[in-house]
């Protein structure tokens, strides 16, 4: 699934506007489901600067580790915590 309202990068990474300047990352589900289980993520730490099409941190599947980059440049507020403990969520929804 892949909601229209959703921004995506060529990477396959998406961005979901929000109210005002802010906006939920997730990535596409072609991605996840080429990548198989995942069992790790690095992300960036609430206040990072991220710049747009950068590398932000790195995905680990069974089959392989990607890195993941930043559909936009800005602030990162916050992470779901939900999937640095348990990865395998990211193969569940956007």
């Amino acid at each position: 699934m892949n909601p229209k309202e959703y921004k995506y990068t060529q990477e396959h990474e998406w961005i979901c506007p929000e109210s005002g300047d802010k906006g939920n990352m997730g990535l596409t589900d072609y991605a996840q489901t080429q990548l198989g289980d995942i069992v790790f993520l690095d992300l960036p730490t609430p206040g990072t600067q991220v710049e747009q099409f950068k590398k932000m941190g790195e995905i680990e599947s069974v089959k392989a580790v990607s890195d993941l980059f930043s559909p936009v440049s800005g602030q990162v507020l916050e992470i779901n915590q939900a999937v640095i403990d348990e990865p395998g969520l990211v193969n569940q929804g956007p």
